[in-house]
C-alpha cells in the first residue's frame, strides 16, 4: 500500500490491478483519502495528481475508486488538475468515481462543478465498500454507472 500526506490529508493507494479480472480487460485502483482535503490552501489535488495518480495512468489504470468516508472537510479552489485527470481517463473508457463523502463534501464538490469530471450520486454514498472484495465493488461500481447512462 502507498501512501503520500499532503497538508492535512492522507491519501492511501488500497489496491490497483491491470487487467486482473478475466472477464474484461481493467486497470483500476482503490484510493481512501482521510482528514481534510485542502485545495484552497494546501493544493491537495495537485498533490494526489502528481504523486499517485499520474504514475498509475502512465502504467496503464484508468478506473479510479476515491472513498472518502472519512474526509472531515474539504476546502476547494479550481478545477484544473480534476478536469486534468478526467482527459487522462475518457478516451481508455476510464473514469472516476468518488464513494462515500459526507454531504456537505458533495454539496462543496458541486457548488465548485467538479462533478462535471468524476461520478458521485447517492447510490454510491451507500455502497458498504469494506463487504466486497476489491473484484466485486469493481463489478459493483461499473454496473452502477452503466445503469446511471441508460
Amino acid at each position: 500500500m502507498l501512501s503520500i500526506r499532503s497538508g492535512t490529508i492522507l491519501v492511501l493507494q488500497l489496491f490497483t490491478a491491470k487487467c486482473c479480472l478475466p472477464i474484461t480487460k481493467n486497470n483500476i485502483a482503490f484510493i481512501e483519502l482521510i482528514g481534510e482535503w485542502n485545495d484552497a490552501v494546501h493544493n491537495d489535488i495537485m498533490e494526489m495528481k502528481r504523486s499517485l495518480i499520474d504514475p498509475m495512468v502512465k502504467e496503464g489504470i484508468v478506473k479510479f475508486i476515491v472513498i472518502g468516508e472519512n474526509v472531515l472537510n474539504f476546502h476547494a479552489s479550481d478545477e484544473l488538475y480534476y478536469e486534468e485527470w478526467y482527459e487522462d481517463v475518457k478516451d481508455e473508457d476510464g473514469w472516476i468515481v468518488f464513494l462515500n463523502f459526507r454531504e456537505h463534501i458533495t454539496d462543496e464538490i458541486r457548488k465548485y462543478k467538479l462533478h462535471y469530471y468524476l461520478h458521485m450520486n447517492q447510490a454510491a454514498n451507500e455502497v458498504q465498500w469494506r463487504k466486497f472484495k476489491p473484484e466485486n465493488l469493481f463489478f459493483l461500481i461499473e454496473s452502477m454507472l452503466i445503469r446511471s447512462i441508460e
